[in-house]
């Protein structure tokens, strides 16, 4: 628990505070001696800090490091202490100071004041640390001068002997100090981000050659840091912005008398969801994002904003935007600026950004209303179809460019002969081929419909359906993970099954056994098995858990809510003896353990004796403490089912549906007086015989049948014409127990061994092992999520050991929560099929684009 109460007062900003220094040529850096020890503390103040030692127990008399309002207290003094001095003259930060001015005498006058009011205000200064009408001085970890900020040599000299990180540790140290420079950096995210991707905990740490490149890149980039300018008001500024694959990055410049110098950089990675909006959303984010980060610079001055992508300077104009882009139009209406087209080829200062064209099917979002149907652009490279295998195959993802088709192809060894013969146009006999691969002689007896069109190796194919002759791409194994990802989980692909998606494969690509790798790819798909559920699930063998006597053991659970009766009951608590099937019920207002103990105390444990074992489901009022202290009391064993699996308290789940449709009968037409007829309700349930023991509730639990009204009205004779004396009824009825006991367990063994029969019938499936990946049915409602839309298998989960026949330690995806599950639950995991991630190839959604584009070389005829 906290009882300090935050002190808010604000520390100031590093970046502006550097950023004031804009036309000082003197500078005069002063550092208090031990700062915080200069401010005493109230005696109130000083217990706060105590604390205890093998010599004894002390506290602080003055301000000390660790307390948390400590910064604020000693921001605050300062402030105080250098109070009506402009920021154009001193800055301050905590225990920092510097004077500064445009000439040497108005530095000398800045620091006169300053010097003035830090002895005034009785505070010692380290002179070690404090440099006088200095050309350039430390401040903050940056050098400040005259021509700007720039930053430290002894850090940068740290940087250049940095030695290569062995563990997640020295990365982070080294990830701080390059952090700390960011803004000398241009496009830092997108640099870093191999050496971010290794922080987390739960990933191993492996130093690829991509982050020993990152590091070096990052290492150059801090020692040759630029000097940054400060920013003159009175000079129009230029916002350059672009977006890549993985991150955005602005660079704010000014045009001076020297020319366009930088101001600062910013750099942000995109986040997984970002990562897939389209080119036009990700660069009109890279806008939003850099404006809101210079706001402090652009607010209320009008500037100019460069960007590479053409459609940004309509876009802004839009009459009728929708949704996020109708949000982001709305927080730049502030600002007075002009979106400027410059090309990329030119925009080569934003970051390592792309310069490709927006796709032919561009976001909805981002396209006027008036031209969706129309080509986005005019400019050379872009096209409203893409139609030049030349240039770039489009698609919601990334592009693989046709060239690529032909490189992969040429690098995969079953097609190499076969672009050889192709481009010969000459077919080897069949002996020269006995010796290859099984796709080389597949594709050896099509060689009649092989072509090759601009270096790609395509195959003709004719539709059953329309009798269309179609070229499919021959996929080289190295893009068939991508093929099959486009075609059914892309976009606009719709997660099919294997028919479907075998179509719509076959409208563009083929290769060999190219069907097996279309239903492997189907069945390891994440998306369609959590929603869908995995294939060839199974269910555990039924389980039997024999009884042999009254109260051994007895089911509860809570049914309701129902209308609330003039009583003011809602709920109903169910229990019933396995043994002899006898039902107890219980009209309740409210399902509280309090209220549950209750009833059961004074009503079934009251007359019939406490049982051996109680069953009950995993509710909070069955595990609660006050349950618990009952069965210990008591002396009664609480068992209880896995999770979201009802069928391990079957006998009661059962009852409580008969219950249900009883007093559903009863009270039809008045449905706030159903307790009332709850007695009678159970007075039938117990007078009547039951199938798996072939007796009543009533006679194994009494000892005899209980009359009945039906009984009463029609005169049925009773069991002996009189009663015997007392001695004599108890030896007779001790002997008819016995006799029924004895039946009943016969007949609960004969229903047990049909039931597990007919039951066992329909399970298939294995154990698992420790260390098995599975899937975890979980139909749970989540908050804020449309259960329509859910999915209802998580995983992939891993099987930790078996703690029963059927019962399964499994620890799950989401923070690592471990739970006993029962094995229906439970499905083998198949192997994902991995979700798109940037730098992976994406191909188009059809082959036509490529199968179109030119005349071919070479085509033979064939069918």
């Amino acid at each position: 628990m906290r009882f300090t109460r935050k002190d808010s007062y604000p520390i100031p900003r590093i970046d502006e505070s550097l950023d004031l220094v804009r036309g000082s040529s003197w500078f005069s850096s002063l550092d208090l001696r031990s700062g915080y020890w200069q401010v005493p503390l109230s005696p109130e103040a000083r217990a706060k800090t105590a604390f205890s030692t093998n010599r004894g127990h002390w506290q602080f008399k003055v301000l000390c490091f660790g307390l948390c309002n400590a910064p604020a207290t000693f921001e605050r003094l300062m402030d105080r202490v250098l109070d009506g001095i402009p920021r154009q003259q001193c800055l301050v930060y905590l225990d920092d100071i510097l004077a500064h001015g445009s000439s040497f005498q108005s530095a000398l006058v800045a620091l006169r004041s300053v010097l003035e009011r830090v002895a005034a205000a009785g505070l010692k200064l380290h002179p070690e640390k404090c440099h006088f009408m200095r050309r350039e001085v430390s401040f903050l970890g940056h050098r400040v001068g005259k021509e700007g900020i720039s930053t430290m040599e002894d850090k940068v000299g740290a940087v250049r002997a940095w030695p290569t990180p062995t563990d997640q540790r020295q990365l982070k140290s080294f990830l701080g100090l390059a952090s700390y420079y960011r803004r000398f950096v241009r496009g830092f995210s997108s640099v870093a981000a191999p050496l971010n991707r290794l922080l987390p905990k739960d990933k191993a740490f492996t130093w690829t050659g991509e982050c020993e490149e990152a590091f070096n890149t990052l290492k150059c980039a801090l020692i040759e840091a630029p000097v940054l300018a400060p920013p003159d008001l009175t000079l129009p500024f230029i916002l350059d912005t672009d977006a890549s694959n993985v991150g955005m990055g602005g660079v704010l410049a000014q045009v001076g008398p020297e020319g366009e110098r930088v101001v600062a950089y910013f750099s942000r990675t995109f986040n997984k969801h970002e990562r897939r909006y389209c080119v036009t959303r990700r660069e009109l984010l890279a806008v939003v994002a850099s404006i809101k980060h210079f706001k402090y610079y652009l607010g209320g001055l009008p500037f100019t904003v460069r960007t590479d992508h053409s459609a940004l300077q309509w876009l802004m104009s839009f009459r009728e935007p929708e949704g996020q882009v109708a949000r982001w139009l709305e927080e730049l209406q502030p600002y007075d600026f002009t979106v400027v087209h410059r090309a990329g080829a030119r925009h080569s200062n934003a970051d390592a950004m792309s310069r490709r064209p927006c796709t032919a099917d561009g976001c909805r979002h981002c396209e006027r209303r008036e031209g969706r149907e129309r080509a986005l652009s005019a400019e050379e490279g872009v096209c409203a179809t893409v139609c030049r295998v030349s240039g770039p195959v489009c698609c919601e993802l990334q592009t693989v460019e046709v060239a690529e088709w032909g490189q992969q192809q040429g690098r995969d060894t079953d097609l190499q002969p076969v672009l050889q013969w192709v481009e010969a146009q000459v077919r080897p006999p069949w002996e020269e081929v006995t010796a290859l691969s099984l796709a080389t002689k597949g594709l050896w007896s099509k060689f009649e419909r092989l072509r090759l069109a601009d270096g790609v190796l395509q195959r003709a194919w004719k539709e059953s359906a329309t009798g269309e002759e179609r070229w499919q791409v021959v996929v080289p194994k190295a893009l068939r993970e991508a093929v099959l990802q486009s075609t059914h989980g892309g976009v606009g692909t719709g997660h099919f099954g294997v028919t479907k998606t075998l179509r719509r494969l076959r409208q563009g690509f083929y290769w060999g056994q190219h069907k097996r790798d279309v239903e492997d790819f189907c069945r390891r798909c994440d998306n369609c098995t959590a929603r869908k559920g995995p294939p060839g699930r199974s269910h555990a063998q039924l389980q039997q858990f024999p009884v042999g006597a009254p109260m051994e053991r007895v089911g509860v659970d809570v049914v309701g809510p129902f209308p609330t009766t003039d009583s003011g009951n809602r709920w109903v608590l169910t229990a019933m003896d396995y043994f002899t099937k006898w039902p107890e019920a219980y009209a309740l207002p409210d399902q509280e353990a309090e209220t549950i103990v209750d009833a059961l105390t004074a009503g079934m444990f009251s007359r019939f004796g406490a049982a051996e074992s109680i069953h009950s489901d995993q509710g909070r009022n069955f595990e609660s403490r006050v349950f618990a202290t009952m069965c210990e009391r008591l002396g009664m064993h609480k068992t209880r089912t896995t999770p979201l699996h009802p069928q391990s308290d079957g006998l009661v789940e059962r009852f409580n549906k008969t219950l249900g449709q009883q007093l559903a009968i009863v009270s039809a037409k008045h449905q706030r007086d159903w307790d009332k007829h709850l007695p009678m309700v159970l007075m039938a349930c117990r007078s009547a015989v039951q199938d798996s023991t072939s007796c009543t509730p009533a006679l194994l639990m009494l000892g005899r049948e209980i009359r009945t009204p039906a009984a009463m009205a029609f005169g049925r004779p009773l069991d002996s014409p009189h009663v015997p004396p007392g001695p004599e009824y108890a030896r007779r009825l001790q002997d008819r127990l016995e006799t029924a006991h004895n039946f009943a367990r016969e007949q609960l063994v004969n229903a047990g061994v049909r039931q597990k029969r007919n039951y066992d019938v329909h399970t298939r499936g294995r154990h698992f092992v420790a260390g098995e990946l599975v899937w975890v049915y979980s139909p749970l409602r989540k908050k804020g999520r449309c259960p329509k839309l859910d999915s209802h298998w998580v995983g992939p989960c891993s099987v930790l050991e078996r703690v029963g026949e059927v019962v399964y330690r499994v620890q799950l995806p989401s923070r690592g929560r471990k739970v006993a599950l029962h094995r229906d639950r439970l499905a083998p995991y198949r192997g994902a099929a991995s979700p798109q991630t940037p730098g992976t190839p994406t191909i188009p959604l059809s082959g036509k684009d490529i199968l179109q584009a030119s005349t071919p070389r070479c085509r033979r005829q064939g069918s």
